[in-house]
């Protein structure tokens, strides 16, 4: 008997951290600013994509450098916009960002 409500607590278990899991994989602060979020999503991917093109010999350290400043331009604008709305970005300031990161999205691939 003990071992059929071992085997019971450990299938429940697995399969209710499986469902639990993506719920728990966002914080407060994600859940509360899916904008900011999403920004910060596509300047940490970008800064991903600089150096592994740098580490793959495609794109020199100047030319990442200059890329770098471009994203930290980006990322600053993007908490000088969220100070102004109680740490909320709106929807023409992510419009805003997004067509900066574009930008430098594009300048990433043409390296």
């Amino acid at each position: 008997m003990k071992k059929s409500n071992l085997l019971a607590f450990t299938l429940i278990a697995t399969l209710g951290g499986g469902l639990a899991a993506p719920v728990l994989a966002d914080t407060h602060w994600q859940q509360t600013h899916p904008r900011r979020e999403q920004v910060n999503n596509r300047l940490e991917n970008q800064n991903d994509r600089i150096q592994n093109k740098v580490k793959d010999g495609q794109m020199s350290k100047q030319q990442a450098h200059r890329l770098h400043r471009e994203d930290k331009h980006i990322r600053n604008e993007e908490r000088n916009m969220a100070s102004r709305d109680n740490g909320h970005l709106t929807k023409q300031d992510q419009a805003r960002i997004n067509h900066q990161e574009n930008r430098v999205s594009n300048q990433i691939t043409n390296q």
